[in-house]
């Protein structure tokens, strides 16, 4: 016996949102009941509306100051992700204390790889939304990003390391857009590239490491832009996967301090 179409089914046949044998007993109901049809049509042109009104403010870059503050919001992520980027931001990266009193500003390129890491962390472990467009759609990935960065950017082969692209994403900094590419192996293992503008007279071109409660980060600058691979997989993993980018990239022999 079929089931009586409800409001609730309404609005789910609107938005796409009904399994196929529902969605069709839902068109015979509306087919036979022009009152519900009506409602029906009202509700998918404002569906219609709003989607012109606010695609172009919802496709804007994620800034990276609502990417810190989702690791305040633990009922929405993973526990793993928040205690991951709590920790981040509570103890600083390991290689930056050394020395250095709390109350002194974190240098540049430090601050650029704690921003790379606690993006890892929140993003990493989503199931459903990982990234904003997927590797089957790479080549407009790549050019997508790259015309919102402001350089060609590229995403690294990582196939002879077992990691494939899985997608990307765009962020955003005090610099401007960031782009976060990321990879899958088959053990479902992330590790995640993240380009982002250099900061203005920045010298600090090394090909650097640091680690925080897991997230491995191997960063550098090259001419204007800086990049980070983070991942919280095994350092010797990190450190093939980061020469690996660094020598796609940058096309030089790279070496972790």
């Amino acid at each position: 016996m079929t089931e009586p179409v409800r409001e609730d089914d309404l609005h789910a046949y609107v938005d796409g949102a009904l399994a196929e044998a529902r969605r069709l007993e839902v068109e015979a109901w509306l087919a036979a009941h022009p009152d519900d049809a009506a409602r029906v049509q009202a509700w998918a042109g404002q569906n219609q509306a709003l989607h012109a009104a606010f695609d172009g403010v919802l496709n804007e870059p994620l800034p990276i100051d609502l990417v810190r503050a989702a690791r305040r919001q633990p009922a929405h992520m993973p526990y793993k992700a928040v205690a991951a980027a709590l920790a981040l931001v509570a103890s600083g990266l390991i290689g930056y204390g050394v020395g250095q009193r709390a109350d002194q500003p974190m240098p540049a390129p430090l601050h650029f790889a704690r921003d790379a890491a606690i993006a890892h962390a929140v993003f990493s472990p989503e199931v459903r939304h990982p990234v904003e467009v997927d590797a089957a759609h790479a080549a407009h990935l790549v050019s997508w990003l790259s015309k919102r960065i402001g350089t060609q950017l590229k995403a690294p082969d990582f196939g002879a390391l077992g990691f494939e692209l899985l997608g990307g994403r765009l962020l955003s900094d005090e610099s401007g857009p960031v782009a976060q590419f990321m990879y899958q192996d088959a053990r479902e293992r992330r590790v995640t590239l993240y380009v982002r503008r250099a900061v203005a007279g920045n010298r600090e071109t090394a090909f650097r490491h640091v680690t925080e409660n897991g997230v491995e980060v191997f960063y550098w600058i090259d001419r204007d832009f800086g990049y980070a691979l983070s991942g919280q997989i095994a350092h010797a993993d990190m450190q093939r996967l980061g020469d690996a980018a660094y020598q796609q990239l940058v096309g030089k022999e790279a070496a972790a301090d």
